[in-house]
């Protein structure tokens, strides 16, 4: 039963506005590097069959750019839980996934999202790069050997960086 779990972080967002944090956009970098996902994850056979995204304005735009790279786009769920969300709200955004969905991405912040993968994957040799550092725009790709209601852990399979596109 091979699923896989796409962990991604947010694209750079823009500072220089006086808005609240929720509200803030994509700065010019992360508009820049988001399509670069959505490239990877096509030419690597990963594109989601289902997207769970925080409802901040950067995560939505992050999405919104990756997806453009992608041959279709997945249906998307807004969920404001991953805004802020733990490694406890990742996986109740993972385990109410529909069992017909082989790959499901998740789209949030930091700390959640390089918690979460490492809260699956562990904290041997292979998750080294997510514990020094899950940049804006990176995604963590998880193998997962479980059904989604099931999900307590997965294998690290590859992270994906803007700057290594």
């Amino acid at each position: 039963m091979d699923r896989w779990l796409i962990v991604l972080r947010h694209a750079k967002s823009d500072w220089s506005d006086d808005l609240p944090d929720r509200e803030r956009p994509l700065a010019p970098r992360g508009i820049r590097d988001a399509p670069k996902l959505g490239h990877w994850l096509t030419d690597h056979g990963h594109v989601p069959d289902l997207v769970v995204c925080s409802t901040a304005t950067r995560t939505r735009e992050t999405w919104q750019r990756v997806s453009e790279a992608l041959p279709a786009k997945p249906p998307v769920e807004y969920d404001d839980d991953l805004y802020g969300g733990d490694v406890d709200e990742f996986l109740k955004a993972a385990h109410r996934t529909p069992s017909e969905v082989k790959t499901l991405a998740l789209v949030g912040h930091e700390p959640g999202v390089s918690d979460f993968t490492l809260h699956l994957a562990g904290h041997g040799h292979d998750t080294r790069e997510v514990q020094a550092k899950f940049p804006t725009g990176a995604a963590a790709l998880l193998a997962v050997n479980s059904d989604w209601g099931q999900l307590s852990e997965a294998r690290l399979v590859a992270f994906f960086r803007p700057r290594d596109a």
